[in-house]
């Protein structure tokens, strides 16, 4: 049986309503584009030259696409020879040049600018396919051209530079690149860097929560301080392979333990500074680490909370279940709480600055296999116990570090900040090992983005210099409820490139990022890729292609993404359905610790032959890729299934409204309806009419059947401390199942629960 949904095209401004056919197990519809005549800048800029003529416009000679065999491999990305090419092209296309004109709702396309693409990594379509074609045409030639021209191996791997199998069908799943390789991480992100001359430049900048607090560390004091670590961890009894689990927030000392971790061949499992006793427990016992690192407190915002104290209860926990710590190493964060005040038990715990600085500033290499493992990092399920994603460290080195290149187009000068917390895999890739890796200088930020005020994340951009910002979607649209007059009293004249990572970014926000952050100069790296897959796997390239706003455009080199519909079969062309990826890629993880069974049935299984990634994602006719978030987040209504992802975007691109949230409930005549929690622009009031405005702009934007059965003011959503809605809650409450909410203690502001059960029938 096929469900009927509606796609509204826009020819003049005027919409007609049309309708296609879908599998009812398919994902969401098709994405709409809306054409228009071109911007003047467009003609004058000469769009439809040749490659050599203008390298970064998003135009591709066509000669040279004629002469590309097509693959199977290549199909999608040559698509890009649909985009405009000439002026007879471009006049159907509306678009704009960054630096020259306001991305609109109206816009397609967002073009780079010729001074950005000439500077550009990627300048061009041309290169970008050049290369890609030979990264899954040559996989084995591209990555170790790659490895061994910008890492340093002890020795060489062999012959084979990977070998893989990702059919259950066929055996066991593996994943190998670079075996017998032997090498270092801490020695590549620091050593290596110091001896080619960068040991006096700058590597961390640290913020306080409190603003005018400050402190910096150069590659060669950053090597100080990690071999000092890495000597205490040696002294106690650590060793390679032993696990370190570290529960700290963010201050330089959590790098620090990472690379101190790497350097003796330890493996680090990091676990977010906002977990409960409970999780931290968890991870505890599943690792059973030789020690753990923490600090005794920390300020978040105008709020101290009590990491020591929390640990000390993990401890008590994990003990009861057969898993003791011996070492609780402690770091006194002066700012937030004294020594004094501290809870301490003798004999396990020390204070790190009674004892680290004690310690040699140089320590031998620990060098390990390429295969040998890195980091665990625990991320939740749905259900059942946490997931230990287990990285090693050759192949997820070269692919963090190259993604970080070309991704945000880094250059030397370039100072760069990531919002993310290295509790979390954007930490680990983009805010320590990929930008060390290439020897950047790197902002971490310890507090509250939005503290003292919503101006915060642009007072620190002018204060070092930012030129690269990689940020959320959430605080994105957080920062955009709060007025742009928070943005505009800053300079923020240092920002070269933005980024967006977590969620697909709706386009609203994308054009609010593009326009008001970035100066309608800067392009978005709006990367897709997950905790399991290391790095970016479909991302813009800054320079190379125009970006849509809102999508991921196109696949990074070596990645190969197909869409499948439920029974696993590809799907060509413009379509919608479930996101797999054929092929390996060097950052793949290997297995989840201590469960390859359940590494193969949910990664492995669903659908036989390819890595599932549990998205959904559509395809538009010009090959760009938008993801449209959890196949579980999915709402089956009346046999339409409805991506929450796109009700959202639905919602939020309503003037009024900051941000949205929707989950699915029970209906006794559909089956299930749709419940929208909505956060409103400051200053706006609720009202009766202004919720039907709200579901007339779903109706409009997606059809009747996805118009929300209920509008649930909110003035705040359940997030957890890194920005995350938490849509478990969410259920409960619309569902009603009060006594069911399960663990709030891991979120930012526990009260929003209260305030939401409280405004349920209004």
């Amino acid at each position: 049986m096929l469900g009927r949904i509606p796609l509204l095209k826009n020819k003049k401004k005027k919409r007609k309503m049309m309708t296609i056919s879908i599998s009812p197990h398919a994902l969401p519809q098709l994405q709409r584009y809306k054409r228009a005549a071109p911007t003047p800048s467009q003609v004058k800029q000469g769009l439809g030259q040749s490659v050599g003529g203008r390298a970064g416009g998003g135009v591709l000679a066509m000669a040279y696409l004629k002469n590309l065999t097509t693959t199977n491999h290549l199909r999608h990305v040559e698509s890009m020879a649909t985009l405009p090419s000439g002026a007879g092209k471009i006049s159907h296309f509306n678009a704009v040049v960054l630096g020259e004109a306001l991305a609109s709702e109206e816009d397609d396309l967002v073009f780079p600018s010729d001074d950005f693409s000439r500077e550009a990594l990627v300048p061009s379509p041309q290169k970008y396919l050049e290369m890609y074609k030979r990264s899954i045409g040559d996989p084995a030639g591209f990555w170790s051209d790659i490895a061994s021209s910008e890492f340093y191996w002890k020795q060489r791997w062999g012959e084979q530079v990977y070998s893989e199998n990702l059919d259950v069908r066929k055996g066991n799943i593996k994943i190998e690149w670079f075996k017998g390789g032997i090498t270092n991480m801490c020695y590549n992100c620091l050593d290596r860097n110091i001896d080619a001359g960068l040991a006096d430049k700058i590597a961390l900048y640290w913020e306080s929560n409190e603003p005018g607090f400050d402190a910096t560390l150069t590659y060669s004091q950053l090597l100080d301080r990690v071999c000092q670590l890495a000597n205490y961890l040696k002294a106690i009894g650590v060793r390679k392979g032993d696990a370190v689990v570290v529960y700290l927030p963010m201050l330089m000392e959590l790098p620090i333990t990472m690379l101190a971790c790497a350097r003796i061949g330890a493996v680090h499992s990091v676990v977010f500074a906002g977990f409960s006793s409970e999780s931290l427990a968890q991870r505890i016992m599943d690792c059973k680490p030789k020690v753990i690192i923490t600090c005794n407190a920390v300020k978040r915002g105008p709020k101290t909370i009590h990491l020591k104290d929390i640990v000390d209860a993990a401890l008590v926990e994990s003990a009861k279940n057969g898993v003791p710590v011996d070492v609780c190493l402690t770091y006194e964060n002066q700012s937030a709480l004294k020594k004094e005040s501290t809870k301490w038990q003798d004999g396990r715990d020390i204070w790190w600055e009674d004892v680290v600085p004690k310690y040699a500033t140089t320590c031998n290499v620990e060098w390990v296999d390429a295969e040998d493992p890195l980091f665990l990092l625990y991320t939740s399920g749905s259900t059942g116990k946490p997931k230990g994603v287990l990285h090693t460290t050759g192949g997820y080195m070269v692919y963090t570090a190259t993604t970080f290149k070309y991704a945000f187009d880094y250059k030397a000068s370039d100072v760069y900040w990531c919002t993310a917390d290295c509790g979390w895999i954007t930490g680990h890739s983009y805010v320590t090992y990929g930008p060390m890796l290439n020897g950047a200088t790197i902002v971490v930020y310890e507090g509250a983005p939005n503290y003292p005020d919503p101006g915060r994340c642009w007072d620190i951009v002018d204060k070092y210099k930012v030129t690269i910002f990689y940020t959320a979607p959430t605080l994105v649209r957080s920062l955009m409820r709060d007025g742009d007059e928070y943005v505009t009293r800053y300079s923020r004249k240092s920002l070269r490139v933005l980024g967006s990572v977590g969620e697909p970014i709706n386009p609203s926000a994308w054009r609010w990022f593009f326009n008001v952050v970035g100066g309608s100069r800067c392009p978005i790296s709006d990367t897709w890729w997950q905790t399991e897959t290391g790095g970016f796997m479909i991302t813009p390239l800054p320079g190379a292609w125009p970006q849509k706003p809102g999508s991921a455009t196109f696949p990074f080199f070596g990645v190969q993404p197909v869409i499948v519909d439920e029974k696993g079969v590809e799907i060509e062309g413009e379509c919608s359905g479930y996101l797999c990826v054929k092929s390996s890629w060097p950052g793949a993880f290997r297995t989840l610790y201590g469960d390859h069974e359940r590494y193969e049935t949910t990664y492995f299984k669903p659908f036989a032959g390819y890595y599932f990634t549990g998205d959904g994602c559509s395809r538009d006719k010009d090959g760009y890729h938008w993801l449209t978030g959890r196949v579980d987040d999915v709402i089956n209504v009346s046999g339409h299934r409805i991506g929450t992802a796109e009700v959202e975007s639905a919602l939020v691109s309503h003037p009024q409204c900051a941000e949205a949230a929707v989950v699915g409930v029970e209906h006794e005549v559909k089956g299930q309806g749709i419940y929208a929690f909505v956060t409103l622009v400051d200053g706006v009031s609720y009202s009766e009419e202004l919720r039907k405005s709200l579901i007339l702009t779903v109706r409009n934007q997606i059809g009747a059947f996805a118009a929300p059965d209920k509008i649930h003011w909110a003035p705040g959503l359940p997030k957890t401390r890194s920005g995350k809605i938490m849509r478990r809650i969410l259920r409960k409450i619309a569902s009603r199942q009060l006594d069911e909410l399960g663990d709030t203690s891991t979120l930012a502001e526990p009260g929003v629960v209260d305030q939401l059960i409280a405004l349920a029938d209004c």
